[in-house]
């Protein structure tokens, strides 16, 4: 019996990366002699087992066969007989099939994923690669992780993600996995770079036709230089990484242009009301991927709201009441500020724009500390009932923010908003 330890540890260790968790393969085993170790059996599919001290997944080495469509259609064939070259040539790319020997510390590279590693390729380890649909997903996962250091998708496996694409294997996709792998590739540090190898591979019209739809919709030069629509949403996707490591605020900042694919063709390069157009959009969106109800109400919310917030200091106070409000902003600051970064990433992913002056973010915040400092004593109160007291309350916080307006106006220069049909 000899044990490795493969996979992501192994290229994170010749990265100088920080090793997040530790597999191992077992070669030459049979699943009693671990039993007889006290390891623990978790696998349901093939023998996995948690080491009795650190808990870290130990795996007999195995094969796989595929039987069927999808990432189910495999059967997995172990034994002591199958050795650790076999094991390593089921895996997805070369950086991830490496291996050390536990015992030597000398590793195994039988598929060059090393010289991969110096040369910054992803990199498929055989032809099966385009047996599994989810490993476009992951080889995706992997571009968004690794793009700040210099990996890009060989064009050789670029071929393969669009062989699978045409194979109309990625219907087999099942949501929960879409999702699973999205959600990891927007905590990425490149969150753009999934989207756009799943778009070179052919693969961004199934997975993501919202997307894909953006591309190829023109918008007015004068407030997107970058005037493609798709364009201009990767861009905001990297302002908003740029911005902030939250998931939540980037999957918003990806969807908050949704409703421009629908705008009509004869008021093109316009979208007029496309904001409201996008909410359904973003529903849709989420209701198919089974999307957490975190994504979906701030996506919902800057799509409807992200032109309001960049024209927030020409608004009449009565609507800027309205949309903390509609925001909830009182009761949930903490998304009150996502929304708030979803919006500055707007402002920011456009050509040339990327570093512009957008104060709109501490106008509406002041807004929100005016408005909730503003409270009814017990004597206006007096004589008042239910609606009432909220009527009096509002026209009171409308008239404190008529009063920042005006201080605002007189003490501050105002960047010219983007037209609101942009």
């Amino acid at each position: 019996m000899k044990i490795y330890l493969v996979g992501g540890a192994v290229r994170d260790e010749l990265l100088g990366l920080a090793v997040r968790e530790r597999d191992w393969v077992v070669v030459g085993a049979r699943p009693e002699e671990l039993l007889d170790r006290g390891f623990k059996p978790v696998g349901k599919d093939f023998p996995v087992f948690l080491h009795p001290q650190t808990s870290e997944e130990y795996a007999l080495a195995r094969t796989e066969r595929k039987t069927g469509p999808g990432y189910r259609g495999f059967d997995t064939m172990f034994s002591p007989d199958v050795t650790l070259e076999q094991d390593l040539e089921r895996r997805d790319l070369t950086i991830n099939a490496i291996a050390r020997d536990e015992a030597t510390g000398q590793l195994v590279d039988p598929f060059h994923g090393q010289r991969d590693l110096q040369e910054r390729w992803l990199r498929h380890v055989s032809p099966a690669f385009v047996e599994d649909p989810v490993r476009v997903l992951r080889l995706a996962r992997f571009a968004a992780r690794f793009a700040p250091l210099g990996f890009r998708v060989a064009p050789e496996t670029m071929e393969l993600l669009r062989e699978i694409a045409a194979r109309g294997e990625l219907g087999a996709l099942v949501s929960e996995r879409v999702w699973q792998e999205t959600q990891r590739a927007l905590e990425m540090p490149a969150p753009r770079q999934f989207f756009e190898v799943l778009r070179e591979g052919n693969a961004l019209p199934v997975i993501f036709p919202e997307i894909h739809a953006l591309f190829g919709i023109p918008q007015p030069e004068q407030w997107h230089p970058e005037i493609d629509t798709g364009v201009h949403t990767m861009m905001v996707l990297d302002q908003a990484a740029r911005l902030t490591e939250d998931p939540v605020v980037r999957f918003a900042a990806l969807t908050h242009d949704l409703g421009k694919a629908t705008t009509p063709t004869h008021e093109l390069p316009r979208h007029i009301a496309h904001e409201e157009r996008g909410v359904g959009i973003v529903e849709e969106m989420c209701d198919r991927l089974r999307i957490p109800n975190a994504y979906r109400e701030l996506g919902v919310l800057v799509s409807r709201y992200h032109l309001h917030m960049h024209k927030v200091a020409e608004l009449r106070p009565n609507t800027v009441l309205e949309l903390l409000e509609s925001l909830d902003a009182f009761r949930r600051p903490a998304r009150f500020e996502q929304f708030l970064l979803a919006c500055e990433a707007d402002a920011r992913g456009r050509k040339g724009l990327e570093e512009r002056d957008y104060p709109q973010p501490e106008y509406l915040r002041r807004a929100r500390e005016v408005a909730a400092s503003t409270t009814l004593s017990a004597e206006e109160r007096e004589g008042l009932q239910g609606f009432e007291i909220a009527k009096r309350l509002h026209d009171k916080r409308v008239h404190a923010l008529k009063e920042l307006k005006r201080q605002h106006a007189g003490g501050e220069t105002k960047e010219t908003p983007p037209d609101p049909a942009h």
